[in-house]
């Protein structure tokens, strides 16, 4: 090996480090990362992790984009376990439960994407790809099934004109000829997912539900009915 492609093997090897230093930091400060405290932990000079990372929120950026790919990754393989591509719901229930499974192994990544925004932080434009590998593996469940003729263009009644727009420019950009009124139903399922992971994760559901896998299983399945997706 050259001593170019140790130093970057090094240097990989030693970023990987700090992020599963910060990890361990979010599961118990939450994202009130301190780039001072993981130097600490690492027994570094802060001065040093500056090499690495130029700011916490380059850090924070780091952790956002591992998230959001670790996710991407555990919906993609929950859709791919459905060997029958032609069963939908069958997709649509799996990969939804792959999300939650994801997301109550690695509850503190979970809160970094989807809890309380981390205080004076904006994401950049470069993290909306890795974002947006959970729902679009849930709009190719519907495209399939509308390519196929199974899911059907549902009536735009009650559908407001702004929000036909927002979803039209979605489309365009993300999913061609998919009719916007089903593009909007399927980001309310994506919503619904999320939401009940959220309730599940952050305590909403103590001292209500008990049988909390049944009735995830439970409330996707009436999702899926809601957007189209035939049993």
């Amino acid at each position: 090996m050259t001593a170019g492609g140790l130093r970057a093997r090094v240097r990989a090897e030693m970023t990987e480090e700090i992020k599963a230093t910060a990890r361990r930091h979010l599961a118990t400060d939450g994202a009130n990362l301190s780039l001072r405290a993981v130097a600490r932990d690492m027994g570094m000079v802060s001065s040093a992790l500056y090499r690495y990372f130029a700011s916490r929120d380059d850090l924070l950026t780091a952790l956002i984009l591992d998230g959001y790919n670790a996710l991407g990754a555990a919906a993609e393989a929950g859709d791919a376990t459905v060997a029958d591509r032609a069963d939908l719901r069958g997709r649509w229930l799996a990969t939804c439960h792959a999300v939650r499974t994801w997301a109550l192994g690695t509850p503190a990544e979970y809160a970094l994407l989807f809890g309380s925004p981390v205080p004076d932080y904006r994401a950049p434009q470069d993290t909306v790809a890795a974002a947006s590998r959970t729902p679009t593996t849930l709009i190719r469940i519907l495209k399939d099934g509308f390519d196929a003729g199974v899911i059907t263009e549902p009536p735009a009644d009650g559908v407001p004109a702004d929000v036909r727009t927002d979803m039209a420019r979605l489309r365009d950009r993300a999913v061609p000829d998919l009719p916007e009124v089903l593009l909007a139903r399927g980001s309310m399922g994506w919503i619904q997912l999320f939401g009940a992971v959220s309730f599940e994760l952050f305590g909403q559901l103590d001292n209500v539900v008990e049988a909390r896998e049944a009735y995830f299983g439970y409330q996707m399945g009436q999702v899926a009915t809601a957007i189209g997706i035939p049993e």
